[in-house]
């Protein structure tokens, strides 16, 4: 297990002890002094987000990966193409190896620029899987945007992973918490999984809790403890399997049988879980998040292997016709959202 593996785990251990958790505390000190401190410029005006001339919308989260933004910014963009709107998607493009100090355009809507080892995993798969919305990477968000409605003549941008990124101005800034893994163990970084405090409820337009599940009775109920504990109107987005399909051909499998089951996702937990209703899982192969696949890595895996939609547009390249995908559906209110 390396360092990026235990670190996590800790994140969400409820009660984290040990040398590493002591010494990753003390950090958090520091982190959540520069933190606090960034805010309060911002909250006080001193510090004043810049403003582009578009509709700005920020999906975010308060912990680090793995909560399900990707599936709700596709959803929304969806939203936008089908009124015709001028729709961008701008991410900061983690993960890929472009240089992020430079604006990219991964996709433009209708041509697709850049492949997945560059430009990096959401991005890409967002880019793969809308048609009529464009997709830019930049680690300065307003030089994207402000790139996205002068240049392409953008007029609503989905800003991806963008609540803690305060130097651009939002119209709308949505908060996404996973319903099972909630706050981890309550910790600032490198601590635990929290980027800032829950005082950042005070910013928030519209939470949405995210139920990565087949039973939702527990989200509902979290989305009912959040609107009344911290008066924010709050919704719930229900993710669930659809089906499982070849990732060369197409073709979808039926259920049954052993599998292998691969993933490089921030919390893989509930993809193993939703894959164990259906088939026999005889072994678990978990790497770290955005890891960057080598052809070594899975071809002497025999059998089936069953990834995820964002492993599966990086494992893609190699060809090989055992390799299926997990589709999950993501039923969100976005009309709720948005009002």
């Amino acid at each position: 297990m390396n360092i990026k593996t235990k670190i996590t785990k800790l994140h969400y251990d409820k009660n984290p002890k040990g040398i590493l958790f002591s010494l990753l505390k003390f950090c958090s000190f520091f982190y959540g002094l520069a933190s606090a401190g960034k805010n309060y410029l911002y909250d006080k005006n001193i510090l004043t987000p810049k403003k582009v001339n578009a509709f700005v919308i920020s999906v975010g989260n308060f912990t680090t990966g793995g909560v399900g933004k990707t599936p709700v910014v596709a959803e929304l963009a969806k939203y936008f193409i089908n009124k015709g709107e001028k729709i961008a998607i701008v991410s900061r493009g983690y993960g890929g190896k472009l240089n992020n100090k430079i604006v990219h355009v991964i996709s433009d809507g209708t041509n697709l620029y850049y492949k997945a080892v560059m430009a990096g995993d959401e991005p890409y798969w967002l880019a793969v899987n809308l048609d009529g919305c464009a997709v830019l990477t930049c680690s300065n968000r307003y030089k994207a945007c402000k790139y996205a409605v002068e240049k392409m003549g953008i007029t609503t941008i989905i800003l991806d992973d963008g609540f803690q990124h305060r130097k651009l101005h939002r119209d709308l800034d949505i908060v996404l918490v996973d319903s099972e893994k909630m706050f981890g163990n309550e910790n600032l970084l490198p601590a635990g999984p929290m980027r800032e405090g829950t005082e950042g409820f005070s910013r928030i337009n519209k939470l949405v809790i995210v139920s990565k599940n087949t039973d939702h009775t527990r989200a509902e109920k979290v989305a009912r403890i959040f609107e009344k504990k911290q008066g924010v109107k709050t919704l719930l987005c229900k993710t669930e399997p659809d089906y499982i399909y070849n990732i060369i051909s197409g073709e979808h499998l039926e259920k049954g049988g052993e599998i292998t089951a691969l993933s490089a996702i921030g919390q893989p937990e509930q993809f193993y879980k939703f894959l164990e209703k259906d088939y026999i899982i005889k072994t678990k192969i978990t790497f770290d998040d955005h890891h960057k696949y080598t052809e070594d890595d899975i071809k002497n895996i025999e059998g089936i292997i069953i990834t995820t939609e964002k492993d599966a547009v990086k494992l893609a390249q190699f060809g090989l016709n055992n390799i299926y995908a997990l589709k999950l559906k993501t039923n969100v209110p976005v009309e709720e959202i948005l009002k």
